[in-house]
């Protein structure tokens, strides 16, 4: 058991903890991966049977890193691990029971795109107005619905979310949720939400299949158990119910997708449903240096919902992490790219050392450009995926028609690709014989000759015939997965149309198709797959995330780009954190309540904490939103940052403001006695508990009409009086002292909010 020589103590506590209910706060760059790697190693070594350890994870990704660890310490038993996403384990679970809710086991996994197709139809055939009923509003709110285990009926029956709905002008959104539910389960579909909401429904409703569950896992481990919603926390407690071997892993300073779903509560109100819990904290950051961790403390620290912890790292002090000012989102970007290159050079860094995070995907375009300029190689994370190809789909669209014939998404893509001369008309018409004579699609098109009205009956002959001697290879012949898909690929006439397309974009399309079958002939090659069907294959390739992308590994060399969503998990050398502005970060959306506010807080959080040695934050005091320049203020967050690891960069081109005192030394990190982003001196003795309740009427002054000796309120300190304003170049900073013991402050007037008293 060497491998538990190189643990701190509370990670050698939670990996030795085997019986009963434990929950793990992992602090950022805590070793969290490491500690629930080497536990799940541990209970194997302790005799516990791989088969019965169920590991759930958010990334296909972070399952198989996990996995490939396990083997290196214990060997081939990794292989037996039930491990995985919620959604491919429950998907696996929902194959061998899923005849208990009338689907088959080769149902569909429908992705967005799938599910958006169905509500547009839906919404047409309903007569609806899609400029009201928006695909992406219906969506979201069945999806929610889902998440929360609300289901068609009791939707419409709920007097509340009628009372929403009416509201929102979209009284037909239950009627809606009912028919999306029935088109779905005629396709033999489930969407990803189903994944979990028709897991809660088997265990509910099937309690034999349940307990048949909750006596196979004898241990289940859940990780960013901070990321749940309610309907997989649910699942969990269900399965881990007879034993009670629940191992949770998170953090709750980094709970940060509420829109999708995720309930912090589960984490933080863990010990009201486990009274003997085990809780243990991991605080020490092996990632960043002391002056993040610093900053990253500072900022969470102002959260009231959370659990304490006290994260702390040993080491290098560090650089204190810089603000860069710049006077547009252009000139933002051309200082980013600037400093990116001049770093480089400078400190021999690679391009992948660099990332650079913004709040939405929007911001990137004046980064790409000034990137651009400068030669300098990158990628955007969270663009198109290879499985979101057109071409991909296509093919895709095809293998999922093989192997579940009920699925009116496939069908509806593949009927006329290439064009066989079945037009929408015709289409259509297959859609209403097949409702009016209640049956598939397929039985119609596969039977065409017998339903009267249908025209054009030879290519739709044609097509059935193809479909079903591919079915024949499927279920007759036992072909794997590769010799399923590259026979279709060749004989629908898919490849050879992008053959025929000899310009560039046709070359990479072609180039992308023979991607994918290679990346069907891994999947039949590796051992680990010992089912080889392409059925199996398609729900590997469902269940892919974002994260889950691979990357060529011969071009990876490159700045990224991308949002701080994105950005949970990862790690860079040197990070930028732009857009720090008001309305931008936080963001407009999520100011409209305390929730939403510190939600907003976690997620600067989780940006900062992203960064190994380098943190530059950067705001633009201008930026362009939809084709109209707007003058922007920083955000709030930099003024809740510790002032003392802070200070203002120098800019390229641009005359040096910062005008610094002297740099004292201490014993953490340099620390400058003069002017940061938000406050410069912190006196002693001052009264660090006062609270200050902004007036009713605040409202900020004209920095230009400040003057020494006038009274002022500033809506963190309080009231003061202006002892000394001095102006250096365009830095301008006011000396006010401050009453309620607050003492004297020294703010940057372009940071501070001041309103004039008297």
């Amino acid at each position: 058991m060497d491998y538990l020589a190189g643990l701190n103590v509370p990670q050698r506590q939670a990996v030795e903890h085997i019986d009963g209910p434990l929950m793990i706060i992992a602090g950022a760059g805590s070793g969290k991966t490491r500690v629930l790697t080497y536990r799940t190693a541990y209970l194997i070594e302790k005799g516990v049977d791989p088969f019965s350890i169920l590991l759930l994870t958010f990334t296909n990704k972070a399952a198989g890193e996990m996995r490939h660890r396990i083997e290196n310490v214990i060997g081939t038993q990794a292989k037996n691990i039930w491990m995985g996403t919620f959604h491919s384990v429950f998907a696996k679970i929902l194959r061998f029971e899923g005849t208990r809710l009338g689907y088959t086991s080769n149902f569909s996994i429908y992705d967005t795109d799938d599910s958006k197709s169905l509500i547009r139809a839906l919404i047409k055939e309903q007569n609806l107005d899609d400029k009201i009923y928006k695909v992406n509003l219906v969506l979201n709110r069945i999806s929610n619905a889902k998440n929360r285990l609300i289901g068609p009926d009791q939707y419409m029956a709920s007097s509340v979310l009628e009372q929403e709905d009416r509201y929102a002008k979209i009284p037909m959104m239950g009627q809606l949720y009912k028919l999306y539910g029935q088109r779905c389960f005629q396709a033999n579909a489930m969407d990803f939400d189903d994944l979990l909401f028709q897991t809660n429904i088997l265990f509910r409703d099937h309690l034999d299949v349940l307990n048949k569950y909750q006596h196979k896992f004898k241990h289940v481990m859940v990780d960013e158990f901070q990321d749940t919603n309610v309907s997989q926390y649910l699942i969990t407690k269900k399965l881990s119910a007879v034993n009670q071997n629940i191992c949770v892993v998170g953090d709750d300073a980094q709970s940060i997708y509420a829109f999708r779903g995720a309930d912090i509560q589960n984490i933080l109100n863990f010990e009201r449903d486990y009274p003997d819990l085990t809780t243990i904290k991991l605080e020490e950051n092996y990632r960043s240096t002391k002056a993040i961790v610093a900053v990253a403390n500072s900022i969470i620290a102002r959260n009231k919902t959370q659990l304490k912890k006290d994260v702390f790292t040993s080491n290098e002090d560090g650089d204190q992490i810089e603000i860069i000012r710049a006077g547009s989102d252009n000139e933002e970007g051309r200082i980013i790219a600037s400093t990116i290159l001049e770093t480089r050079q400078r400190d021999g860094l690679i391009w992948s050392d660099f990332a650079i995070l913004y709040r939405t995907n929007a911001q990137s375009r004046s980064f790409e450009e000034s990137l651009r300029r400068l030669n300098i190689k990158y990628k955007i994370v969270g663009g198109l995926s290879f499985y979101q190809r057109k071409e991909i789909k296509d093919v895709l669209g095809y293998l999922r028609f093989v192997v579940n014939q009920q699925d009116e998404e496939a069908f509806k893509r593949i009927i006329n690709l290439p064009k066989r001369g079945i037009g929408d008309t015709t289409i259509a018409k297959i859609a209403i014989t097949a409702a009016e004579q209640n049956t598939s699609v397929w039985d119609v098109v596969a039977n065409i000759q017998q339903f009267q009205g249908v025209r054009g009956t030879a290519p739709i002959e044609q097509f059935a015939d193809l479909i079903k001697s591919y079915k024949l290879m499927v279920e007759v012949e036992g072909k794997d997965a590769y010799e399923v898909a590259s026979h279709v690929a060749k004989t629908s006439g898919l490849v050879r149309e992008l053959y025929e397309d000899k310009t560039v974009e046709g070359l990479a399309r072609y180039q992308n198709v023979q991607e994918l079958l290679n990346a069907v002939k891994q999947f039949v090659d590796s051992e680990e797959n010992e089912d080889k069907s392409l059925a199996t294959f398609l729900q590997s390739v469902s269940l892919l995330t974002n994260a889950d992308t691979t990357e060529d590994p011969n071009d990876t060399d490159k700045v990224t780009l991308m949002t701080v969503h994105s950005a949970k998990g990862l790690e860079f050398k040197h990070v930028f954190l732009v857009g720090l502005e008001e309305d931008l970060f936080p963001s407009q959306m999520m100011l409209q309540s305390q929730a939403d506010l510190e939600e907003e807080r976690r997620l600067f959080y989780v940006a900062i904490t992203r960064a190994e040695k380098k943190l530059m934050i950067s705001y633009a005091e201008s930026r362009y939103q939809f084709g109209r320049l707007k003058s922007c203020e920083p955000s709030r967050f930099i003024d809740e940052l510790d002032s003392t690891y802070l200070k203002m960069a120098k800019t390229p081109g641009k005359k040096d403001v910062s005008n610094y005192r002297p740099v004292q030394k201490t014993g953490f990190v340099e620390k400058s006695t003069n002017v940061s982003a938000a406050q410069l001196i912190q006196k002693p003795k001052q009264n660090t508990n006062y609270q200050h309740v902004p007036s009713a009427d605040f409202k900020q002054s004209d920095p230009m009409s400040l003057q020494e000796g006038q009274r002022v309120e500033h809506q963190k300190f309080g009231f003061g009086t202006i002892a000394k304003l001095e102006i250096n170049g365009a830095e301008r900073k006011a000396h006010i002292t401050f009453e309620q013991g607050v003492g004297e402050k020294t703010l940057l007037l372009s940071f501070a909010k001041l309103m004039i008293i008297s």
